[in-house]
């Protein structure tokens, strides 16, 4: 398993590199086609919320690059400077992807609502899991339950990251309908922000691949220490 694994993993790291390559390469492309309304991703973003009935959340922005998010503790949509401040087809997709978060939060989109139930124990998973696991190995032998406490906390983040694939995949799927349906882009704009959004979404994909993959390693380790 060992072997197989390494070849795994080398294959996921390169798989990993060249869509956030492609995902680079896209935003750009896509940033350089300039929206025909003249909006900008603030201006979006407003709008689609209040065409979405949603009066009690912020459009802010946050320094950094790709830093979007929505925040449902505070109710904020985040947008980076590029994406708040710029009027082109990849900032229209990014504000109105995160709106499409900020939908779901109204509605009580389960699968939103099952991953910020795990956010807490995933937060002390990702503190302490690593240790855990480097540890388990080292005492496979002597101690093999901390290993298995290792697993199960890496568990947890495998969980986390495999929820978060509809969760993303159905705010790019609000966002681009409402594009659409409310004719916000043109035919051109409208395909740039739909190719632009696919490609931010296959690296959450690649991610919880990764994440799998990893814990079937582990796995492996603990069933053969157990055989042994």
């Amino acid at each position: 398993m060992g072997g197989a694994y390494i070849i795994l993993a080398g294959a996921i790291m390169l798989f990993s590199w060249m869509v956030s390559s492609k995902l680079k390469s896209k935003f750009e492309l896509y940033s350089k086609l300039q929206l025909q309304n003249g909006m900008s991703g603030k201006e979006i973003a407003e709008k689609m919320l209040a065409d979405n009935g949603i009066r009690d959340v912020r459009v802010i922005s946050v320094a950094g690059q790709l830093t979007d998010h929505y925040n449902p503790s505070d109710k904020t949509v985040n947008l980076s400077e590029a994406v708040y401040n710029h009027r082109n087809a990849a900032a229209a997709a990014v504000a109105a992807h995160e709106c499409g978060h900020a939908v779901q939060h109204a509605i009580g989109y389960e699968w939103l609502t099952l991953r910020s139930k795990l956010v807490p124990v995933v937060s002390v998973a990702s503190n302490y899991m690593q240790w855990i696991l480097l540890a388990g190995i080292l005492m496979i032998k002597a101690f093999p339950q901390l290993l298995l406490v290792g697993i199960i906390l890496f568990a947890a983040t495998t969980l986390f990251s495999i929820i978060t694939l509809p969760v993303e995949y159905d705010a790019s799927n609000r966002a681009l309908a409402w594009l659409e349906n409310k004719h916000m882009l043109t035919q051109q704009e409208q395909a740039g922000a739909k190719d632009a959004l696919k490609w931010a979404a296959r690296t959450y994909l690649v991610a919880a691949i990764g994440s799998i993959a990893t814990l079937l390693y582990y796995i492996s380790i603990y069933s053969g220490s157990r055989r042994n």
